[in-house]
């Protein structure tokens, strides 16, 4: 666990508490030494944090607004859209970050940021979004963080089925649609797919590289350019 996730667990553990939580106690909550607890307890009163208690005694914090990360309140509403976008509209896995990272945003926030939170005006609703579509989406962006082939089974707008061994860039989201950048080994071209019509999808062993005309900023370039030479014509 690294320590900032830790310094995030022990926030939590210790906020709103009338009862106090010894070092022992966090420690084997944390899974680390009584020492480790020692040292962040000291760098969170550092920080600014209000840890009131003393060793063998215990550790509670005050019902008090804490330091809010040093964001602004624009900065931590990006944030908690952006991961709410997150939970609601890619894998699973991912899904279970975003959660994650909302859930530690809030727990830091001062009440006046919290009333800002509950009042957002910005909701992602992930009720149209299919398991399969999900699946597809973890498998497609664990391909991309690992550089493997994958063999793709794809049904196109004219309901064509054609197989296709790919080389995955990236994922973009259209607002509704998801669609994977990739090089296609058939076309030996940039290809797009949109997720919906893939019928299956097979990770194969072999893996792909990069290159200066074969990565995801290449074909956003690309894109760029074809869309200024548009609007110039």
């Amino acid at each position: 666990m690294h320590k900032s996730e830790r310094l995030f667990q022990l926030v939590n553990l210790l906020k709103g508490r009338k009862v106090a939580v010894t070092a022992k106690q966090l420690a084997e909550k944390l899974d680390v030494s009584e020492r480790t607890i020692y040292r962040d307890i000291q760098n969170l009163q550092t920080s600014g944090v209000p840890v009131e208690g003393e060793a063998g005694i215990g550790y509670l914090i005050s019902d008090c607004d804490l330091p809010p990360m040093m964001f602004s309140v624009q900065e931590l509403q990006a944030l908690l859209i952006g991961s709410r976008m997150l939970s609601a509209w890619t894998d699973p896995d991912q899904a279970q970050h975003a959660q994650s990272a909302i859930a530690k945003i809030e727990a830091v926030l001062p009440s006046k940021m919290k009333q800002l939170n509950d009042s957002l005006p910005y909701y992602a609703l992930g009720f149209n979004h299919d398991e399969t579509c999900q699946a597809h989406n973890k498998a497609l962006r664990e391909a991309i963080e690992s550089k493997n082939h994958l063999l793709m089974t794809y049904k196109d707008a004219k309901e064509d089925i054609s197989e296709r061994t790919i080389e995955p860039l990236g994922l973009v989201y259209w607002g509704g649609k998801w669609t994977v950048i990739a090089f296609c080994l058939l076309r030996g071209a940039y290809r797009e797919f949109r997720l919906d019509r893939v019928v299956s999808l097979s990770v194969l062993d072999s893996h792909f590289e990069h290159g200066a005309e074969k990565n995801l900023a290449h074909y956003i370039e690309l894109v760029k350019a074809a869309a200024c030479h548009s609007e110039n014509t």
